[in-house]
């Protein structure tokens, strides 16, 4: 298949080095975001979740009915709506988009987060509880047969789903995560799997789990996993301007009192619980940059939270770096910056287009060389 492009939706103008305390929706903005990254062709954008921020679903179905292309990837965490009303609620998505609703699901990675919405299940259970959420959807949308679930998570009797989604199947089900749990489950059940921005010999190692628990869950190699890679690009005209930007946007994080979404960081932020986020950390100590132009200092400044990995450098060194994890198998590159609007905008005239061309080139090579 070929290289897709995810970015994130922002529902206003506050960003990680411009954060705007309080911040409400700005129906306008929201728009005009979801507007360039369907006129510059990305082809996915990520509604994330938390315990405290905007309804991912009315979020996304705003976007929906002001892009044509866009598909709309719905962050779900299983504790907060019921399986079988997720796969109506998806289904419906579907159909109003024409189908372009995607699912990406979120086991939780922290108690204090999960807690907050009445969740004490341990991490083990969580995972256990994911595992029977993604059987229950994939049930759903398959048939309209009415059928029972009988578990420790779930129960309920004579389940039918009139709401099919549009291609009278499935719904793509993302999956991410670092633990064995996350690709024992991502590996045997999802169609992408979510991966943040590690060095290369590092994502080859995940990548290889991810395709091993694939295996032995008897998916074909057809039917494994497309792995989705996340980075946040420094990007300027050259590879001074570049560094040059990157050491403030840097120095904008630390001195950063706020969030993204407004809210005010901690002065002494806990340890990570989640494992993606103590990965992160500790690559961090291995050095700044590692292989062509993976850059750490934003993750230690924000302590790894969620996707902080850069890239930096010039539009050609983005380029070949996002080369670099396409040849490791990586088929979605979600890329975002720290001035969310005009990077994406950036990216779109510069940054995909080069990637797409050289991806184009080089099929054209291949094909040369078989006649």
């Amino acid at each position: 298949m070929p290289t897709e492009f995810i970015s994130m939706t922002f529902p206003n103008p506050s960003t990680d080095i411009h954060p705007i305390p309080n911040s409400s929706i700005d129906p306008d903005f929201l728009e005009r975001y979801a507007r360039n990254l369907d006129d510059y062709a990305f082809d996915y954008t990520l509604v994330p979740y938390d315990s405290s921020f905007y309804d991912p679903w009315t979020m996304g179905a705003t976007i929906a009915a002001k892009t044509k292309n866009l598909k709309i990837i719905i962050a779900l965490r299983p504790n907060t709506l019921y399986p079988t009303v997720a796969a109506k609620a998806l289904a419906t998505l579907d159909q109003l988009s024409r189908g372009r609703a995607v699912v990406h699901f979120i086991a939780g990675g922290s108690d204090v987060e999960q807690a907050r919405e009445g969740d004490f299940l341990s991490k083990e259970e969580r995972y256990g509880r994911l595992e029977d959420y993604i059987k229950i959807l994939k049930r759903a949308w398959a048939s309209d047969e009415p059928f029972d679930w009988d578990s420790k998570y779930y129960q309920f009797k004579q389940f039918t789903n009139k709401v099919r989604p549009i291609n009278g199947k499935s719904i793509p089900v993302s999956v991410g995560g670092s633990s064995a749990d996350a690709y024992r489950i991502g590996g045997s059940l999802a169609d992408i799997f979510g991966l943040w921005g590690e060095p290369l010999k590092e994502t080859k190692e995940q990548i290889d789990r991810i395709y091993e628990e694939a295996r032995k869950a008897g998916r074909p190699e057809s039917d494994r996993p497309r792995i989705w890679v996340t980075f946040r690009p420094i990007v300027a005209e050259t590879e001074e301007l570049a560094w040059e930007k990157a050491h403030r946007t840097l120095e904008l994080l630390k001195g950063a009192k706020n969030d993204s979404r407004g809210r005010p960081r901690p002065d002494a932020p806990a340890a990570p619980q989640n494992v993606g986020s103590q990965r992160l950390l500790e690559i961090a100590k291995k050095g700044e940059v590692q292989d062509r132009a993976l850059w750490y200092p934003t993750v230690t400044a924000t302590n790894a939270r969620g996707a902080s990995t850069a890239l930096v450098g010039s539009v050609q060194t983005i380029v070949d770096s996002l080369l670099d994890y396409v040849d490791l198998g990586a088929e979605l590159i979600s890329i975002r910056g720290y001035d969310n609007l005009n990077d994406a905008i950036d990216y779109g005239r510069y940054v995909l287009p080069r990637v797409r061309e050289a991806l184009k080139e080089r099929e054209e090579k291949k094909t040369n060389g078989t006649h």
